[in-house]
């Protein structure tokens, strides 16, 4: 397999070599997942949108018809070209199956398979399967670090002609990350809401992203992080009507988490919580500064470790079992929110 580097992968998707027939999109961050897919298939496709040469498959109909998915890679096409085959939506879902015939050397390489998958261990089922092929290529899409953020920030304010206040692009950076779709939609956002003008600033922010889903969510981890039982039950309540996918909070609720184990390392060798939110990167939202070190203050490195370790499982859990997701996940806040009000009240 042809692991790629986080330096390499926008260079290859930009122009994947022609000799490369099989690509696995993979990784817990669906909206990069989706968002590099569909670059490679746009690419590849030279954007045209031909039934003949661009074929679209979603996951559940060839968990339930393996075959379909060689059939069509096997396919040529009606007016020659390269056939491409684009699986969408593989997360959580068993797919090897429909790939294990495409590996080896009978597989049909007239045709460019890209497949999207959730996150996947190393060496194991799917992914194990591309590291010991030799002409596979496969791309993590892990969440956004700052540097990925400031991309996507610059990249849309370039498209739309305009430039940010320094207070502004703070406070947008601490909202973003989570998903790469999600937070590109919040910028496009932004500068459709500041269109004709020439800057965006503090206001513009939040006025926008004021009520959008990362400010809930962080809310509600906020509020299991401190105890808030009222506030968190209500939280769970809002997002289950808003349609917000549970595995998606977990995975939010488990990364923000980690960063407190993180901090908490820094408290534990002298370094004022207060100072080391501040100095947090990427930053977090001003108005959430003081709850955050609250936060730290309540929580130790040994509990916070073992609240990484439930939150982990709770992504897992979620992801494999869709229609339990909500329960677990809430449930898996419940017992951190339980566990933060009884230190809260030492």
């Amino acid at each position: 397999m042809v692991a790629l580097k986080a330096g390499e992968i926008d260079r290859f998707i930009a122009d994947p070599p022609a000799d490369v027939s099989l690509i696995l999109v993979f990784g817990p961050d669906t909206g990069l997942v989706s968002e590099r897919a569909q670059a490679l298939v746009t690419r590849a496709s030279g954007g045209v949108d031909d039934p003949f040469s661009l074929v679209r498959l979603d996951a559940g109909e060839v968990v339930s018809d393996p075959a379909r998915l060689i059939d069509e890679a096997s396919t040529v096409p009606l007016f020659g070209g390269r056939r491409v085959v684009w699986l969408r939506d593989g997360a959580g879902k068993n797919l090897t199956p429909a790939v294990d015939p495409l590996f080896g050397e009978q597989r049909a390489e007239s045709a460019l398979v890209v497949i999207e998958a959730g996150d996947l261990k190393k060496g194991t089922g799917l992914r194990g399967k591309f590291e010991r092929d030799r002409k596979a290529v496969a791309i993590p899409c892990y969440g956004d670090e700052a540097r990925d953020l400031e991309r996507v920030v610059d990249g849309e304010l370039r498209e739309a002609g305009l430039a940010i206040s320094r207070e502004a692009r703070q406070a947008l950076m601490g909202l973003l990350g989570a998903d790469r779709l999600a937070s590109r939609g919040e910028v496009r956002k932004l500068c459709l809401y500041a269109y004709g003008r020439e800057r965006i600033d503090l206001a513009d922010v939040e006025a926008v992203i004021g009520d959008a889903s990362a400010f809930a969510v962080d809310e509600l981890i906020d509020a299991a992080a401190l105890g808030d039982l009222g506030k968190l039950d209500h939280g769970l309540e809002r997002l289950s009507a808003s349609g917000q996918r549970a595995d998606m909070i977990a995975s939010s609720a488990l990364r923000h988490f980690q960063f407190l184990a993180r901090a908490r390392a820094e408290v534990d060798r002298g370094v004022p919580p207060a100072r080391v939110v501040e100095q947090a990167r990427p930053p977090i939202f001003y108005k959430r500064r003081d709850l955050v070190s609250r936060e730290l203050s309540l929580w130790s490195g040994e509990d916070l470790a073992k609240a990484g370790e439930r939150l982990a499982d709770a992504v897992a859990a979620a992801r494999k079992s869709p229609a339990l997701a909500e329960a677990l996940v809430g449930d898996v806040l419940l017992t951190l929110g339980r566990v933060a009000r009884s230190r809260a009240r030492r």
